[in-house]
């Protein structure tokens, strides 16, 4: 290559594994994911570092924990981003889309940034902002749709979060996000290499295609929901946050105890449909690439923040740790990536950052907890024998102060800081997460062994990131335009 190689970063909101036919599932239409799978990297094994938006990103582009970074909920601020490292050895760093920052325009390494945020903000309890996608709503004089529109429909409580957008779909906030990065891949007239992240809002709910996306999903057979087998069962924590759903409409979805197989069937068929819709984005970014030229020359990476149980185990969207709320698809590919390669070992997702920056010639800082997938991409290199995920006093799982997952060979195990609840799975022989092992005797063993994991992991992530917090120090003296403390303070 002549230059460093372009990298355009494309994370959706709340999209599950199973919604890339080319990964093994034909219940989806997905031709431009499953073209970047044929010339890419897979990435089958991916678990979030945090099952809700906020800490999930915060995590990602931090290559911390959200118990290091300290980003521990939705509205938390955030300090830094390893974005700033790609623009200083002369990338472009443009965001268009939703990150989900705090505050919404921080530049956080960026030159540029674009801002679309969830599709529905229309809460008294939600900080108020405008963005571009709001901007456009005002300017052709339509009415957003959000949670207080549609709670004027009749039909609203028996919807499950499942509506047609009904507004031109040019406005859909997937199209205009995708429009919005192939408008600035046209028209900018840089030739230094570029970091494009385009963050689509989603298929996080409101579950909102256009008719002619979700039609052919209404007739199609699509994977029910694991549902029946274990509520009685459950947590208190996680029975608690069933109710807290029944009684809060969170993102226009009313979440109902016993949905009809209709109902259900309904709101898969807006999800995947969604999912189609952002397919076509992701096309339609790969011709803006190739219509510039550059497309032999950036590396494409795509994947998502964290799932959506989509009622699996009666749990509405996410903030627990089942497969489908904490396992996510990635994909690689361009120059240097492998091709028609799949990859089933753990992954953190958080991994991708120093991933990216090692793709742009940056050598990860020490302090790093995530780890570069490079080695293994092209040197079978050493993979992970676990992966965490933590949830920590957040406002909407107030039920607990902290949850933290651990994935290990065949095992998975919740732990609950306050309590003697738990979860434990064997996803090899109960890969649907409905018999849980935490007080089976027989498994006492396997229980403690876990949970000495979590405890040493805690202990050795305080003592890995000590030097992240001295580089926050140093990232904030040299805005305030003091290179060191000793100079700030002699």
């Amino acid at each position: 290559m002549n230059k460093k190689p372009n990298i355009v970063f494309i994370l959706s909101d709340q999209q599950r594994t199973d919604t890339i036919a080319a990964l093994g599932h034909p219940h989806m239409d997905t031709p431009h994911l499953d073209g970047l799978v044929r010339r890419g990297t897979s990435l089958t094994s991916v678990y979030v570092n945090a099952p809700s938006c906020t800490p999930s990103r915060a995590a990602l582009f931090t290559g911390t924990y959200p118990h290091t970074n300290g980003v521990l909920r939705n509205d938390d601020p955030w300090s830094f981003t390893w974005v700033e490292f790609l623009a200083e050895v002369g990338y472009r760093c443009v965001n268009v889309g939703k990150m989900h920052t705090t505050p919404k325009e921080a530049p956080l390494g960026f030159h540029e940034r674009h801002v679309v945020e969830n599709k529905d903000r229309d809460h008294p309890d939600l900080p108020f902002y405008l963005d571009n996608w709001d901007k456009a709503f005002w300017n052709r004089r339509i009415r957003k749709p959000s949670r207080v529109s549609y709670r004027e429909r009749e039909d609203y409580r028996d919807c499950l979060g499942a509506f047609t957008w009904e507004p031109p779909e040019d406005l859909h906030p997937d199209v205009f996000v995708g429009d919005l990065a192939k408008l600035w891949l046209d028209r900018y007239p840089g030739d230094e290499p570029f970091f494009l992240q385009v963050g689509l809002p989603g298929p996080h709910p409101p579950y909102d295609p256009t008719e002619r996306y979700l039609k052919p999903y209404m007739d199609k057979d699509l994977p029910k929901p694991i549902l029946g087998y274990d509520l009685d069962t459950q947590t208190s924590q996680m029975k608690w946050l069933r109710e807290h759903n029944y009684e809060n409409d969170h993102d226009a979805i009313v979440h109902l105890p016993n949905p009809t197989e209709k109902q259900l069937h309904r709101q898969r068929a807006h999800y995947y449909a969604n999912c189609t819709m952002i397919d076509d984005q992701v096309g339609k970014i790969i011709e803006a690439l190739s219509e510039r030229g550059v497309l032999e020359n950036t590396v494409i990476i795509f994947t998502s923040d964290h799932g959506d149980c989509l009622n699996d185990h009666g749990q509405s969207q996410k903030f627990n740790m089942y497969e489908n709320s904490v396992r996510v698809p990635a994909i690689l590919a361009g120059p240097g990536v492998p091709e028609d390669m799949r990859i089933d070992s753990l992954v953190s997702l958080f991994d991708l950052g120093p991933t990216i920056l090692e793709t742009a010639g940056v050598e990860p800082p020490e302090w790093m907890e995530a780890e570069s997938l490079w080695p293994q991409m092209i040197a079978d290199g050493q993979a992970r024998d676990r992966v965490f995920s933590e949830h920590v006093d957040d406002k909407l799982l107030q039920i607990t102060k902290g949850m933290t997952m651990i994935r290990k060979d065949r095992w998975k195990l919740v732990h609950f800081v306050e309590s003697d609840e738990g979860q434990l799975f064997d996803l090899t022989t109960d890969p649907d997460e409905t018999i849980n092992l935490w007080d089976d005797a027989t498994h006492a063993k396997t229980r403690s062994e876990l949970v000495s994991d979590i405890l040493n992991w805690r202990l050795m992530s305080e003592h890995r990131t000590q030097n992240y917090r001295h580089h926050l120090a140093g990232v904030a003296y040299a805005r305030l335009g003091t290179k060191t403390r000793q100079e700030a303070d002699p």
